[in-house]
């Protein structure tokens, strides 16, 4: 067999990973693997080896709730067949590798740079000459939008090619605010500081992000969590999904001037989002998730005071969305707007909230469950028009089903259990993959250590990485005056896919 099998934060041996000649690995990929569309990438990435990149694959089997993990190790002057011209969903994992390394792709479609990082192989290549694509007609015209926005939103450049209000093309550029987290993992050498910087990865996922580092770092110490910890962790990461889909329906709201639904559901994420200042004292949830511990302990005062201010927000939501999805004004801009078909979002490999609304099952709490989500019997809300209103449905149905959730957890509320464990240090020539399903959708963090146990790989993979693309693809035909709430229904991260 050329790969290994795992599970979600299973720590492995990194020589059990099979190494295998490049034309085997791609053929046990791409001909093998990926026919199977239950499968899909969730990580594919390189690092320097000697004078030679060895590539590892992580190739997720949902239906059997395994992982496929294989390598290759190539030259660093390689030319090589590319994955992505048999399976486009690789085409910016492939981006990334030849930006870092500078090996090349023979048939590679959109060879060019991802992110603009401190240590890319080739520096000529500036975010100031990034070659857009072009088209030479006297009928059509291009529109820029940013890098700089209105407001506090990120940068990040959108290049436009229209036909008058039509859009026929969309060409997103990032990389503005690379900060080099992945090579900080490496160098900071102190638990907390590493912790600190996961919960920094993506200021709306800090919950996701640190969880997801805290499982990994954990599995590398041979550490299993405690029933508090996962209880902790899975009501975080489902009151932070209440919040965050509750506000993106507010700016959906604003997008189309419907100006009640706007003001409503504004003062409805408030009291959500403030509730982790009840809990930890931040409203974003810094300092909540750490390895091997919790500083702030779930009690059943918290538990009484989070069901009081549900039940004052849970009437009015109701009341507020069945007014929003029964009117027509709002209906006419979100019913068949942004569409991303089925086929489309499989053969990109879309992940989360927007691969369920185009009728994509992929959900890592059914598929690679951790914490306490195999309790919850966990049944992912999935569309199937794929349009800006299936994106809006989902984010209400998801909020319905976690508070069912949290309500559920907060019944038996863990008491008189370790909050606090020490953790022994992580083991040498290790590799670990660790998958959560934030509320964007998947994320996955991958390390490797050495024969001291230090780090000697740390990668990171946002949702975003997955989902930029789809948001081009989507407003393809649409009119330009659709691009705010086209955008707003995926509402992607630009430092997550930085980095």
């Amino acid at each position: 067999m050329n790969y290994l099998v795992l599970k979600n934060n299973q720590r492995v041996p990194v020589n059990s990973i099979p190494v295998v000649k490049y034309e085997d690995f791609m053929e046990t990929i791409v001909s093998g693997l990926m026919k199977d569309k239950g499968n899909h990438c969730v990580n594919y990435f390189g690092y320097n080896q000697e004078s030679k990149v060895k590539l590892i694959c992580c190739i997720a089997d949902d239906a059997n709730h395994c992982i496929y993990v294989l390598s290759a190790i190539v030259e660093q002057t390689a030319i090589l067949p590319s994955f992505t011209a048999h399976n486009l969903s690789f085409e910016k994992f492939e981006r990334e590798i030849h930006e870092n390394f500078g090996i090349g792709y023979s048939d590679h479609p959109w060879l060019k740079p991802v992110r603009y990082p401190f240590n890319a192989a080739d520096k000529s290549k500036t975010i100031a000459n990034y070659p857009f694509y072009q088209i030479e007609s006297e009928e059509l015209h291009e529109v820029g939008v940013g890098p700089i926005h209105a407001g506090v939103i990120e940068p990040g450049h959108f290049r436009f090619i229209c036909n008058g209000e039509q859009i026929l093309h969309l060409e997103i550029q990032l990389g503005y605010q690379h900060r080099g987290v992945e090579q900080l993992f490496l160098e900071k050498k102190n638990l907390l500081q590493k912790a600190t910087l996961a919960e920094n990865i993506a200021g709306d996922t800090v919950i996701g992000h640190t969880s997801t580092f805290s499982k990994l770092w954990e599995s590398l110490c041979g550490y299993q969590a405690t029933p508090e910890l996962e209880f902790a962790r899975t009501l975080a990461l489902e009151n932070k999904r209440i919040a965050i889909h509750t506000g993106d329906l507010s700016a959906i709201c604003t997008d189309v001037a419907y100006q009640l639904g706007n003001s409503v559901l504004g003062r409805l994420r408030t009291p959500i989002i403030n509730y982790f200042q009840v809990w930890n004292g931040n409203r974003l949830a810094k300092g909540l998730v750490r390895p091997g511990k919790t500083n702030f302990p779930f009690t059943k005062e918290l538990g009484k005071e989070w069901l009081e201010m549900i039940n004052v927000y849970e009437p009015d939501f109701t009341e507020m969305v069945k007014q929003m999805f029964d009117l027509p004004s709002v209906l006419a801009r979100l019913e068949k707007t942004g569409v991303v078909s089925t086929e489309v979002a499989e053969s990109i490999g879309i992940v989360g909230m927007s691969a369920r609304a185009s009728g994509v099952n992929r959900d890592i709490r059914l598929s690679h469950p951790d914490n306490l989500y195999y309790k919850l019997n966990h049944k992912p809300i999935v569309k199937s028009q794929g349009d800006v209103l299936s994106r809006a449905q989902i984010r209400r149905d998801e909020i319905f089903q976690s508070i069912d959730y949290i309500k559920q957890l907060i019944t038996d509320i863990p008491e008189n259990l370790k909050y606090t464990n020490e953790l022994s240090a992580p083991e040498p020539d290790s590799f670990v993959i660790s998958l959560t399903e934030g509320w964007r959708g998947e994320i996955c963090h991958c390390a490797i250590t050495d024969n001291k146990g230090e780090l000697v790989i740390y990668k990171i993979k946002d949702p975003s990485f997955h989902n930029w693309l789809a948001l081009a693809l989507s407003v393809r035909n649409n009119e330009i005056s659709d691009f705010p709430i086209c955008n707003k229904s995926f509402n992607l991260s630009y430092c997550g896919h930085d980095l």
